[in-house]
């Protein structure tokens, strides 16, 4: 059976085109994904900053009690959006430890040189030198507050040496230092840039008093390394940190390569298992339109004596061998679309530049299989027809197919519509990540209901449809009419085909464009403030009182953007918060607050969005339960309950609240209101001069800046919603190829019996007119009721806004490429005279 599917195989290349055209692309689209969670898997970030230490105690995760199953308490893990610390205290439990050597608390400034603007630079303590190792290349370590320390990568471009002065940028503060001497790991440059200052200078600038970002453990020769890190890791858990070794210390470095491992895995894997969905779609629809289109070959087969094993054996070793092909093209394919995807991740600031594709031989290996497990599995389903019948009654079966399935088919398809209809309860239930996941469970379950009920919706529209073709294509409608029913079961891949891609594209694609503009819009209205006094470097919390002193402005409100932790009913969420200076933030700020009032922000007190109130459960007067972003717990009283949650956050604390809680510890912006027809332009340009990099700018461009911000955002689900979507109306052009030169015989034969070559393209014409108004009626009409239920749920829009571009767009591609897929072969096979036709293997 190997050898005569090799032959066919060989001798029907056409035939099989379409097959391993689907196949070869879906190998491509999955290998992408298996490979960016590979990639993201394997990723480590790069230790050097700790290479010296054998352990580094560091907080970078959250670990919260999520509910309990079967006596079972779930927990989940998440990334601080700020760098946790860790107490002072606990370099000292650690220097205690038999076989530490010494135990040295890093501190981590954000620091910004006038030298260097644009390169990306750290500053620590000098002590913290000894967990690289650094070493001195030239001149001595800083001595007084007015020195620092550079290393290699800070020296090397900008020509500081011992002598030389410069402008660090840190605390929202400018001040110049001494260099006193070059630093150097005596390997490859690579990573952040770091300058040292002394010790107790960099304590005192550091936003985190009594902390350290992280403590390094330096070992003694001799010491027990197995009972020394069973004690580090007792003394982390006992301070809420984590105790990181080996290739892991690069986590505790730079957090950052926590988070693109997490975006690489979880972006990779929502996206494979989407792709997975519309590959077994695809993939089942076109070898099972393939197997289908041979029933004559295949009854001939069994009418010869070939036995219903030796049938399928053969039908399995044609898949098999497609699938391996499809492997050798698909593999490559998808490796070198992961390495674009990378670069397009890394170039807009989804991942960080030392992220690499890594691996790719695990990731090759489980896509094929899972490909031509699908492909083997479609090719079985649909050769049974074939294979069950007796011998003598073959070639009469595989002459008509019947016009519908079976009712285990029709049972199964309305069960995924009604439970599609039942996930729209509880995706206007729930909001966030579960109303989302909610909302693709229903468009997948309708597409899977349509795919199973398609020949009896086949049916019952060229019967709804017939009067209407046969009025508008005369005799040729009726022929058309005619083969929509008779052919409702074969048509079937080709309706899912286009079902799914106007549903998924409809849904995903709109569905982004809905959060920004909600996004864009919430903040472009409750802005009240007239300009903004910005810093690229951070502005000091006395900026906003500095402002209030201006003559002609009326209010100034300090804005101070973070991220918390909140519970879900599922599992807790990281949302968007920030902090604000209540004092005059109702001339500033219009967060639309729709119970209790920003007057009673204080300290110990919080206002929330209404959609994140009712996802947590909370209510005005309730006690909140969150996590600020560098791990705190905290329990505030809620005295607002506001609307506007996409523009300014979901969580709106007191300013005071998150001090020592941010990397930085500065405002990222003041709102200022002036007074009407008061000129303080020129006030506040000086205002800005006092602060580095200091800049006063009008509203409405921070309102197109955050567009651009959102659009950037959003740019990653777009691109993924693309290539699915290409992919799904790919299949479709494969599949309606493949089945208009499976109608070679059928027109020659229309053409014997007196039908015209005009006659018979209007006929095509019209069946196709027919089979895409259903396909695009229907995805349109899964897009919309999806669409709808998540933008109520997630934005609290009534209806959702879908530009017309975008549906023209959508509607008129997919009708355009089904169209051109079908007339060029058509076109095609009436070129060739009836009797040739004729002779044509279907």
């Amino acid at each position: 059976m190997l050898r005569l599917a090799a032959q066919t195989l060989r001798h029907r290349t056409g035939g099989f085109l379409a097959t391993f055209v689907a196949l070869a692309a879906g190998v491509a689209v999955l290998m992408t994904c298996a490979l960016l969670v590979e990639s993201g898997w394997r990723h480590q970030g790069d230790p050097h900053r700790y290479g010296a230490a054998f352990a580094v105690v560091a907080d970078r995760d959250l670990t919260v009690d999520g509910p309990t199953v079967l006596g079972e308490t779930e927990r989940t893990t998440v990334l601080l959006p700020e760098r946790g610390s860790v107490p002072g205290n606990v370099a000292g439990d650690l220097a205690d430890v038999p076989g530490v050597d010494r135990a040295v608390g890093d501190r981590r400034l954000v620091v910004t040189t006038t030298a260097a603007p644009g390169l990306p630079t750290t500053g620590h303590g000098w002590s913290s030198t000894a967990l690289a190792p650094y070493r001195l290349v030239s001149g001595r370590p800083p001595r007084s507050d007015g020195e620092i320390a550079v290393d290699a990568r800070l020296a090397g471009p900008t020509r500081l040496g011992p002598g030389a002065t410069t402008e660090v940028v840190t605390g929202g503060v400018s001040r110049t230092y001494e260099v006193s001497g070059v630093v150097g790991t005596g390997g490859t440059a690579s990573g952040r840039a770091a300058l040292f200052f002394t010790d107790a200078h960099a304590a005192a600038l550091d936003p985190h008093p009594g902390r350290y970002d992280a403590v390094g453990v330096l070992t003694a020769p001799d010491a027990d390394r197995d009972a020394l890190l069973a004690e580090v890791r007792r003394i982390a858990d006992a301070a809420g940190a984590t105790a990181y070794t080996g290739d892991d210390r690069g986590i505790a470095a730079e957090p950052e390569s926590a988070a693109a491992r997490s975006l690489a895995l979880g972006a990779g894997a929502a996206f494979a298992g989407y792709a997975a969905a519309i590959v077994g779609f695809v993939v089942a629809g076109t070898v099972g339109l393939s197997v289908r289109h041979r029933r004559r070959d295949l009854a001939l087969l069994r009418a010869v004596a070939a036995t219903p094993g030796q049938v399928r054996s053969m039908l399995l070793a044609e898949v098999g061998l497609l699938g391996l092909l499809a492997g050798a093209v698909g593999v490559p394919a998808g490796l070198l679309a992961t390495r674009q995807v990378r670069d397009a991740l890394v170039s807009r600031g989804f991942l960080p530049d030392d992220f690499t594709v890594q691996g790719g031989v695990l990731s090759a290996a489980a896509v094929v299989v899972t490909v031509a497990v699908v492909a083997l599995l479609s090719a079985w389903i649909a050769a049974l027809r074939v294979t069950r019948i007796r011998p003598t009654e073959a070639l009469g079966e595989a002459a008509v197919e019947p016009a519908t399935g079976g009712r285990a088919r029709l049972v199964c398809g309305l069960a995924c519509v009604a439970g599609a209809f039942s996930l729209t309860v509880l995706t206007g239930a729930t909001d966030g990540q579960t109303a989302l996941g909610a909302a693709m469970g229903m468009l997948y379950l309708f597409v899977l209901g349509v795919a199973l009920l398609a020949p009896w919706i086949n049916q019952g529209a060229a019967r709804l449809l017939g009067p209407v073709l046969r009025t508008v294509w005369g005799d040729s409608g009726y022929l058309a009419a005619a083969n929509l029913r008779a052919n409702a079961r074969g048509a079937v891949a080709v309706l899912t085909a286009l079902v799914l891609s106007v549903g998924l594209g409809g849904t995903v694609w709109f569905l982004q464009d809905n959060l920004e503009r909600q996004t864009v819009a919430q903040s472009r209205e409750g802005v009240l403030a007239q300009y903004a006094l910005t810093s690229g470097t951070g502005l000091p919390a006395s900026a906003a009182a500095e402002a209030r002193r201006v003559p002609g402005v009326a209010a100034a409100t300090g804005v101070r953007r973070t991220s918390v932790v909140v519970p879900d009913r599922l599992e807790p969420q990281t949302v968007p918060a920030q902090g604000i200076d209540p004092l005059g933030a109702d001339r500033t700020l219009d967060l639309r607050v729709r119970s209790g009032s920003l007057d009673a922000l204080r300290e110990g007190t919080v206002a929330v969005s209404t959609a994140r109130a009712d996802a947590a459960g909370w209510r005005l007067g309730d006690k909140a339960r969150l996590w600020l972003g560098d791990g705190t717990p905290v329990t505030l009283r809620v005295v607002a309950l506001y609307e506007r949650g996409w523009g300014f956050g979901d969580v709106t604390l007191h300013r005071r609240t998150l001090d020592g809680h941010t990397v930085t510890g500065l405002d990222d912006r003041v709102l200022i209101r002036t007074a009407p027809d008061f000129g303080a332009e020129g006030a506040l340009a000086e205002l800005a001069r006092r602060y580095p990099d200091g800049q006063v700018t009008d509203t409405a461009r921070l309102t197109g800046e955050l567009a651009e911000d959102v659009a950037v955002s959003g740019w990653l689900n777009k691109m993924l919603v693309t290539v699915l979507v290409g992919y799904a109306v790919l299949a479709a052009a494969n599949t309606l190829v493949m089945a208009a030169l499976a109608r070679t015989r059928e027109l020659s034969l229309l053409r014997l019996v007196g039908v015209t070559r005009g006659q018979a393209k209007r006929m095509v014409h019209a069946e196709q007119a027919g089979l895409l108004g259903v396909a695009l009626l229907i995805g349109a009409a899964i897009a919309a009721v999806t669409l709808t239920t998540i933008v109520r749920a997630v934005t609290g829009a009534t209806v959702p806004h879908v530009p017309a571009t975008g549906w023209t767009a959508l509607l008129g591609g997919t009708t355009a490429l089904a169209l051109l897929a079908t007339v060029v072969p058509v076109t095609h096979i009436l070129r060739t005279a009836p009797v040739e036709g004729m002779g044509v293997r279907e």
